[in-house]
């Protein structure tokens, strides 16, 4: 699984966002609650892209066991997680993410 060695951005694409999660991932956010299934996933970012959020933080190494991974970012709060399932096709998505996002 191959992920950039930096992430800081703003201006993110909501279907870009939303494509990186199987059909039934589950978000931990907003925090406290569970976000099930890429159209609520699709919703909760499409509120949230509204704000102009700005995501920074330092990918670590994915680590891998066959068709699974376990990927986080380093981020000035802490740390995000996320479990990864390679697809049929090869590419991977996310099927549970837990997220941390800084807005200014």
């Amino acid at each position: 699984m191959r992920r950039s060695r930096r992430v800081s951005g703003v201006g993110w694409e909501l279907e870009g966002l939303v494509a990186l999660y199987e059909p039934d991932a589950v978000l931990a956010f907003p925090p406290g609650r569970l976000t099930i299934g890429t159209t609520a996933i699709r919703k909760v970012y499409e509120e949230l892209l509204a704000t102009n959020p700005r995501f920074q933080g330092d990918p670590q190494p994915a680590v891998q066991n066959g068709d699974l991974a376990l990927t986080s970012t380093r981020i000035p709060s802490g740390a995000t997680v996320e479990v990864a399932r390679r697809q049929p096709d090869g590419t991977w998505r996310w099927l549970i993410d837990q997220p941390s996002i800084l807005s200014e």
